[in-house]
Parts: C-alpha cells; sequence; structure tokens
C-alpha cells in the first residue's frame, strides 16, 4: 500500500512531462503550483503558461491518471490564472533541459520584461549571439522562431513571460 503523502505526491507528478515539452515536467516548469493531500483525496493546483493553453486537458487528464495510480480515490486539479504562470518558474534543471532538447530557454527577469524587437538570443546549439527572429509567433503561444547566422540552424525560444 502506498502512503499517500504531499511528497509522495510532488514526486509523482515530477514524472509528468509537459505535453508541449516531453524533457521537462510540469512541476519543473512550474506550472504545478500547490498540492493538498486529505486522506485519499488530493487536490492539485495549476498554471499553465497562457490562459487559453491548448495543452490544458491534456495536463489535466495526466495529472488525474498519475494521481489515480498513486492511490488516490479522488482526485481534483483546479487552474488558477492569478498569480499569472511566469517563465521565472522554470527550474535551472529545466533550463538546461530546454536547451540540450533545441529550444532557447528565456532569461530570468523578476518580474520586468523589457521590451525590445530585436534582443540577442543564445542559439542552443552553438551559443552564438549572431541569432535573428524570424517569426514571433512559433507552434505554441510560448514559443518563437529563430535562426542562427553563425550555425545556420533555426530554433525556437521559450518567450519570457
Amino acid at each position: 500500500m502506498n502512503v499517500l503523502t504531499e511528497e509522495a505526491v510532488w514526486q509523482a507528478l515530477d514524472d509528468v512531462k509537459d505535453p508541449e515539452i516531453p524533457v521537462v515536467s510540469l512541476v519543473e516548469m512550474g506550472i504545478v503550483r500547490d498540492v493538498v493531500v486529505d486522506g485519499d483525496t488530493v487536490t492539485v493546483t495549476m498554471t499553465p503558461t497562457f490562459s487559453g493553453c491548448p495543452a490544458l486537458r491534456v495536463m489535466e487528464q495526466d495529472i488525474t491518471a498519475k494521481m489515480a495510480e498513486l492511490g488516490f480515490a479522488s482526485v481534483s486539479v483546479q487552474t488558477v490564472l492569478a498569480p499569472p504562470w511566469s517563465s521565472d518558474w522554470i527550474t535551472d534543471e529545466a533550463r538546461e533541459k530546454l536547451q540540450a532538447f533545441g529550444l532557447a530557454p528565456p532569461m530570468r527577469h523578476n518580474g520586468r520584461i523589457e521590451i525590445t524587437f530585436y534582443a540577442p538570443v543564445v542559439c542552443p546549439y552553438c551559443g552564438s549571439e549572431d541569432t535573428a527572429v524570424k517569426n514571433q509567433f512559433g507552434p505554441t503561444l510560448c514559443r518563437a522562431i529563430y535562426y542562427c547566422n553563425h550555425c545556420q540552424q533555426p530554433f525556437e525560444q521559450f518567450k519570457a513571460l
């Protein structure tokens, strides 16, 4: 029999991957915000990267399935939008995984984002700053498409939010 503790829940949730970026977990991305265990009932609170995130239902289903697998009889996944998700919540380990995956991680901003049209973005493949934005809108709302003039590789950048 599994011991149903908050610690066990956090460990199990670290296995639930982001459906759009399968090399990082929802915990590493800072999407899972809170866990409350009450006997055989668990409530998991999450904040998606965007309020209209197309993967929201998949994340809820994956969390629910993982909690049922852990042995909870009742699972509630609550979505909260305030405070809004911040790319500052991405762990250092996840930032390394994003870069290894070929996705330039966002810079930390501590709540202050300076909007520039062509801020230098480091290429995740060669480390060059000789990059250019090709499209501010990548395959998902939270990514932009860049091109590295040095190694001539296209890549995506996770936007600072």
